[in-house]
């Protein structure tokens, strides 16, 4: 998961930080292709409210659906724990990944000033929330 998190963002989650949501229990998928890994999600869920933490895919599968078909099952899954809601951050510079959520159903809630590292400084925080009623749950 490192590995592909330094590949793909220019200020990519510490090997620490892996290490930290592992031993803290927070839960993870993998996406295997061809017996390779190329991508992996992070997220927890307590009192009813799930956060994805990350979601990545490695630059060589992105732009395929993999993306999509990850978050999918993370959806999924914590539906399935009776989580009434998911949130998650997103860098207000990857439109590529605001349009992923955005088209999946999450809406903008809020922002968080000055979140992210970034080149001369920091960056916002664009904050999401999924709703996960029934009407929701199906697949786009």
């Amino acid at each position: 998961m490192y590995e592909i998190e330094r590949q793909s963002y220019p200020y990519p989650w510490s090997r620490g930080i892996f290490v930290d949501c592992l031993r803290a229990g927070y839960a993870n998928f993998g996406l295997q292709l061809g017996g390779e890994l190329a991508g992996y999600s992070i997220f927890n869920w307590a009192a009813g409210e799930a956060h994805l933490l990350n979601l990545c895919i490695h630059p060589r599968w992105q732009r395929r659906g993999y993306g999509s078909l990850l978050l999918e099952h993370v959806i999924s899954y914590v539906a399935r724990l009776e989580s009434v809601a998911m949130f998650l951050e997103v860098r207000d510079s990857n439109p590529g990944a605001m349009k992923l959520y955005q088209d999946r159903g999450f809406l903008v809630i809020g922002r968080r000033p000055s979140y992210y590292q970034a080149d001369g400084g920091r960056e916002d925080a664009i904050v999401m929330r999924l709703e996960l009623c029934s009407d929701n749950l199906e697949p786009r």
